[in-house]
């Protein structure tokens, strides 16, 4: 009994070690699109750094659901833990695929806003990482709402410079330019909202806990 008790607990460590790497993947992934846009003349070598990431992520993913399917005592709900891997997951997709569409798409120097946009996405996956490695204090840190609630500040701010952006981008002539812009901007903006949707899941997770 001692064994088996033993057991499930490491497996509940696991969960929250698997989740507190996957948190950091997503912040470096942010620093890196902050890194492509700050020199682009770098932008293939980040691709490849972050592509690295988004791979790297997937795996961390997959071991969550792994770990989730044989813990019987999980460190709290299911559907929770989850959400919090799926949603963080997301965020590093979302950087991956704009890094993938400036290559593809060959932009040729950081369009207008972007380097600002993705600045505010790193300040969010920043703030993700500090909450989610704070979730192995939840029942005593509600101060994490604090956080949660910065994040929904920067999404807000990320919806105004995505507006402003997409607003000075359609008043240009050149219509293929507008398509691709466009495309990586929604991008950024999707990107920030993912970073909300993991805020607030761990929201929940703390009225849920403290």
């Amino acid at each position: 009994m001692t064994q088996w008790t033993s057991w499930i607990k490491s497996n509940e460590k696991e969960i929250l070690a698997i989740l507190n790497d996957l948190a950091c993947k997503a912040e470096e992934a942010a620093k890196l699109l902050v890194d492509l846009f700050s020199d682009f003349e770098k932008l293939n070598e980040k691709h490849t750094q972050i592509k690295k990431i988004e791979r790297e992520a997937d795996k961390l993913t997959h071991s969550v659901f792994e770990e989730l399917n044989k813990t019987f005592i999980t460190p709290f709900d299911r559907e929770d833990i989850s959400r919090i891997a799926s949603k963080t997951d997301d965020i590093i997709d979302y950087i991956e695929g704009i890094s993938g569409r400036m290559v593809n798409f060959k932009i040729k120097s950081s369009p207008p806003y972007m380097l600002d946009l993705a600045k505010e996405l790193q300040n969010a996956a920043k703030e993700i990482n500090f909450m989610i490695t704070r979730l192995n204090k939840v029942k005593v840190d509600k101060s994490i709402i604090d956080h949660c609630r910065i994040v929904n500040e920067i999404e807000h701010k990320a919806d105004e410079i995505y507006r402003k952006a997409v607003g000075e981008l359609l008043e240009t002539s050149d219509v293929i330019n507008i398509i691709k812009l466009k495309d990586i901007y929604e991008s950024l903006e999707e990107a920030s909202d993912r970073c909300l949707d993991v805020a607030d899941s761990v929201e929940d997770v703390v009225l849920k806990y403290t």
